[in-house]
């Protein structure tokens, strides 16, 4: 077949994505459709993710969003050709309702079913904004949940490891920060906007695992987090308000600078000229402005896709999907489980 068309859909943590692309036979991939329905409202109140809202949340908007992503691309259920799915990392509960609906999906149409890794997903879905990847390339992923740095030799074949957080993701301090801040959740968001109005040379705060012993590529931002609680708590009790804006220019500027640091660092001793970056933190302003500058230079490409595909969604999937398709990889079982650890170099469930 000249073109195929696959199905995506995303349920890992509080979106519920099901996207559409076009594989045509040289293994470019186009959009065709991204629907997504959130749940974060649900979760707003608690200040973080509740995993039985967020499954229960994605059995009722599941059926809706397929809907919407089919509307939306013009076409019929019965023109799909394969079907990719989220098998893991993510939450259990939440997993278990996109993994569930693929093989309905995929046994109703008899079309064949990838599990496949929601990282490698992230990564996949800059190819919908800039075309293929390179052979070789370097992806930092920053999220709620991840903060890793990843060298990927071929999207859909083989992605590595090479840097991880040892304890809380940028994307989860962003949101203990902002709880401390009494700003609302998310906190990536209300941080961002607060900080371009702070200084980010205002505090010192630290910048975790930067020491010369410490490992070259990992992240800790448990240490930052605190580092703002004890500061923000120093000038409560001496009855000094709070200067938000600069609190929250200097926590960024401290996540930023260490993630953009480790990453080019990463890129240039594995011999990397391409730094893709992606996930719901790629959306930071101060981020990608400081991961600009010091890609360029450093002479290395920088490829962020745009917003609404840096974060969760099915499109990103049906991506991932396209491309272990077109690498003639063999499809999932039916009776494969959802794996809420499924780790970063098991791209496709077998």
């Amino acid at each position: 077949m000249s073109e195929r068309i696959v199905l995506g859909i995303e349920s890992s943590c509080d979106e519920t994505g099901v996207g559409l692309v076009r594989l045509s036979a040289d293994g470019r991939v186009e959009l065709l459709a991204d629907a997504v329905a959130s749940s974060v409202d649900e979760h707003a109140r608690f200040g973080g993710v509740v995993p039985e809202i967020a499954s229960r949340a994605h059995l009722a908007a599941m059926a809706p969003t397929m809907r919407r992503a089919l509307d939306e691309s013009g076409l019929a259920l019965s023109d799909v050709d394969a079907i990719a799915v989220t098998a893991g990392p993510g939450l259990a509960g939440a997993l278990m309702v996109g993994v569930a609906s693929a093989k309905a999906y995929a046994t109703a149409l008899d079309v064949p079913l990838f599990g496949v890794n929601h990282l490698g997903g992230h990564v996949a879905v800059d190819t919908l904004e800039h075309g293929p990847l390179p052979e070789r390339c370097l992806a930092l992923l920053v999220s709620g949940g991840h903060s890793q740095l990843l060298l990927v030799e071929g999207v859909g074949e083989k992605i590595t490891e090479v840097g991880t957080t040892i304890d809380d993701a940028a994307g989860e301090a962003y949101d203990k920060v902002a709880r401390i801040l009494d700003l609302p959740y998310p906190g990536g968001p209300p941080i961002d906007q607060q900080a371009k109005l702070g200084d980010p040379k205002a505090i010192a705060f630290p910048r975790g695992l930067t020491g010369p012993r410490d490992a070259k590529y990992d992240f800790s931002f448990s240490g930052l987090k605190t580092a703002v609680a004890r500061w923000v708590e120093t000038e409560q009790r001496a009855g000094r308000d709070i200067p938000i804006p600069d609190v929250c220019a200097s926590f960024q500027e401290a996540v930023a600078d260490v993630l953009t640091a480790k990453a080019v660092r990463a890129a240039q001793d594995h011999d990397i000229d391409t730094l893709v970056i992606s996930g719901g933190v790629a959306a930071n302003s101060r981020l990608s402005e400081l991961a600009r500058e010091r890609c360029a230079a450093a002479g290395i490409t920088l490829r962020v896709p745009r917003p609404r595909l840096c974060t969760d969604n099915g499109a990103m999937i049906a991506a991932l999907g396209a491309h272990v398709l077109h690498s003639g990889a063999k499809p999932s079982p039916l009776d494969m489980p959802a794996n809420p650890g499924l780790p970063v170099h098991t791209i496709v469930v077998r």
